[in-house]
């Protein structure tokens, strides 16, 4: 049997998850389209099976002639290219990094890819994303090869690793990465929507800070109002309820209806959640470290959260003002005793694994997963 790590089931989750909701291959590698992508951050599985649609050549540049240059992008951009583009699996991962990236960190993420610090990034710097994790071979061959066959599609030379902790191999390995080096994948390496968007279809353009913010800042807004329109049906608010499940639903908390009858005996008369809320709140989420270490103290002291300390702590922390009825709403779903405090450790860590989307139970599919490629081994050996 396998000798499973946490942090081995952990990044093969990711991989598995890129696997269910890709849809096309080209040259014998799989890749998302930018729809494939917003299922997989908005959905908890596909809405079928999907089968994988094998692109010539000529299909991909037509795909890809519908790209939109980088000034011209939007926070409707994946939602415009549908099927219309593809996106690999290092390229996937960076675009989860960027979901819970910080506006404070953007600049550092700049800053990782601008390797001669001319303030500008051009295809080959940015090509370390590939390179860095070719570089990075895994650590534990033998139990690649007992799942190969399951992996061949993806990408040979990529490398599973966790979206957030993917800054820091970046973070070191940049610096590393030879041009000559990136020059010779950059020839190799099928141009996506993404390195299309960024430096044009000839591959000469270079990309400057205010444009790699706005695409983050535009990739953030627009996965958010995809989730908060599905809920909203065409309405400026969605119910206090909604905001709750929409928080709940992607964690491994097991009684989310109880959660969501504290807000319908705490708030009877339904007011509504904003996007600007809505959208304040998750950006608060994205600098959940910091507000963890704000609230250090409180918890050290055994002492729990009162709606102005919280408030406080979050504008201290993270410069962000949430409202005071949406602050009002987060203590109605967390308070269970009805005592108009917070729990830290509880929200602390509901919070942690909804920025993550579920990680725990994705690490729990995959046990399930390596644990029925386990039996097939060893029953094909008997």
């Amino acid at each position: 049997m396998y000798d499973l790590e946490d942090g081995d089931v952990y990044m093969s989750a990711h991989e598995n998850r890129f696997r269910m909701f890709s849809s096309v291959q080209y040259e014998g590698q799989l890749y998302m389209t930018p729809l494939n992508f917003i299922e997989s951050v908005t959905m908890s599985e596909p809405k079928s099976r999907k089968i994988w649609k094998i692109l010539t050549k000529q299909e991909l540049e037509k795909i890809l002639a519908d790209t939109p240059t980088v000034c011209k992008g939007s926070s409707n951009m994946f939602r415009n290219l549908r099927e219309r583009g593809i996106i690999g699996y290092t390229e996937y991962l960076f675009l989860l990094c960027i979901l819970t990236k910080p506006h404070a960190g953007f600049k550092i993420a700049f800053n990782m890819f601008d390797a001669d610090g001319n303030e500008m990034v051009d295809k080959r710097e940015f090509m370390v994303l590939e390179e860095i994790f070719h570089k990075k071979k895994d650590k534990n061959v033998g139990r690649e090869d007992a799942q190969m066959s399951d992996r061949k599609v993806l990408r040979k030379d990529s490398q599973h690793v966790e979206p957030r902790g993917m800054w820091d191999v970046l973070r070191r390995g940049a610096s590393q990465v030879l041009f000559s080096d990136l020059a010779e994948h950059d020839e190799n390496i099928p141009d996506t929507t993404l390195l299309v968007h960024f430096f044009g279809k000839k591959g000469k353009a270079e990309l400057n800070f205010d444009d790699f913010y706005r695409f983050m800042d535009n990739l953030q807004t627009e996965m958010l109002e995809i989730e908060f329109l599905s809920y909203s049906k065409g309405l400026p608010t969605i119910s206090e309820e909604d905001f709750a499940l929409i928080l709940l639903r992607f964690t491994d908390v097991d009684n989310i209806s109880g959660y969501l009858e504290n807000v319908r005996q705490s708030i009877p008369d339904e007011k509504g959640v904003t996007f600007e809320e809505f959208r304040s709140f998750f950006q608060f989420m994205n600098n959940l470290e910091d507000f963890a270490i704000a609230m250090q103290m409180y918890n050290f002291a055994n002492r729990s959260i009162g709606q102005d300390e919280f408030a406080r702590a979050v504008y201290v922390a993270t410069g962000h003002k949430l409202t005071s009825h949406l602050v009002n709403v987060v203590f109605k779903i967390f308070d269970e005793d009805h005592d108009d405090k917070l729990s830290y450790k509880e929200f602390i860590g509901v919070m942690k694994d909804r920025l993550h989307r579920g990680r725990r139970s994705l690490k729990m599919d995959e046990k399930f997963t390596s644990f029925k490629s386990c039996m097939k081994k060893q029953l094909s050996v008997k």
